[in-house]
């Protein structure tokens, strides 16, 4: 796709992810200056390292999604160096054990059981939930509040990561799942509420993809995908993994305004027909 993103700032979180680092990559060779938020500062740092070798304008940034103080010095930080925002990518998120089961489905076995490795939806940590719902909903907001406040002046574009799980629940992850279909209803309500100031609000949802949170559940030890890795392949028509490159075109598409300037609101799949299957 040719897309010329030139003079414009573009700032993605979690950029110090496999997912999230490829976006910011993709937008700059596009042309955008890239700010790389992420929690975990020497990662962000090599991929903006990478940009630049590459012959882009890129800068890493430390900042906790979850904390507004810190969002608010990371959005000072960019309009000192790049100029206001143009393009937020929320691409923050993640799962947490103790938001997880440990079974797909809950058995009358299960109640009298007191097997401490097996752990039920009534033995979910509710801090677990939380922080797990705080992630993605509420890192998704807070850095909205940051760094769209700027875009409201002069109009902008924002693009959220959802998931499947926000389209059809995954099993044992209840607390990913919620959040991540909170952040689809968020990006729809944005939409809305920001369509008088000429900002677009979007996400993209990728299907399954291969990334350093999820390696050891999809992979055994021995290379071969693992248990859940095959029924996720089973139900994917395209029979494969998403890479991180195939989330590129949609980014673009959503980040011009040439291509997209009638697209708000929208959740885009990015799955190998996985939302489309039913199975049979």
């Amino acid at each position: 796709m040719k897309v010329d993103l030139s003079g414009k700032t573009a700032v993605v979180t979690g950029a110090g992810g496999i997912l999230c680092s490829v976006m910011a990559k993709t937008l700059a060779r596009a042309g955008a200056k890239v700010a790389l938020l992420d929690l975990a500062l020497p990662r962000a740092r090599q991929f903006a390292d990478e940009i630049n070798a590459d012959g882009g304008t890129a800068i890493a940034i430390e900042a906790n999604v979850l904390d507004p103080a810190s969002l608010k010095a990371a959005a000072e930080a960019v309009e000192a160096q790049f100029g206001p925002c143009d393009i937020l990518v929320n691409g923050a998120g993640g799962n947490n054990p103790k938001g997880t089961t440990s079974k797909e489905y809950l058995e009358a076995a299960d109640l009298e059981a007191a097997d401490p490795d097996t752990k039920t939806f009534f033995d979910l940590d509710p801090n677990g939930i939380a922080f797990v719902f705080g992630l993605n909903f509420n890192g998704t907001l807070l850095t909205t509040q940051a760094f769209a406040k700027s875009m409201a002046r002069r109009g902008g574009t924002i693009i959220n990561i959802s998931s499947m799980n926000a389209f059809t629940p995954l099993t044992k992850i209840p607390a990913y799942s919620a959040a991540k279909a909170a952040v689809s209803n968020f990006t729809r309500w944005l939409a809305v509420h920001f369509s008088k100031v000429g900002i677009r609000v979007n996400a993209i949802a990728p299907g399954f993809f291969l990334t350093a949170q999820n390696h050891a559940l999809l992979v055994n030890p021995d290379g071969t995908p693992s248990a859940r890795a095959r029924k996720i392949l089973a139900h994917t028509p395209m029979e494969r993994f998403g890479t991180p490159d195939d989330l590129s075109g949609a980014l673009l598409f959503l980040a011009d305004d040439s291509a997209s300037a009638f697209i708000n609101g929208v959740v885009l799949p990015v799955d190998g027909a996985f939302s489309a299957y039913s199975g049979v």
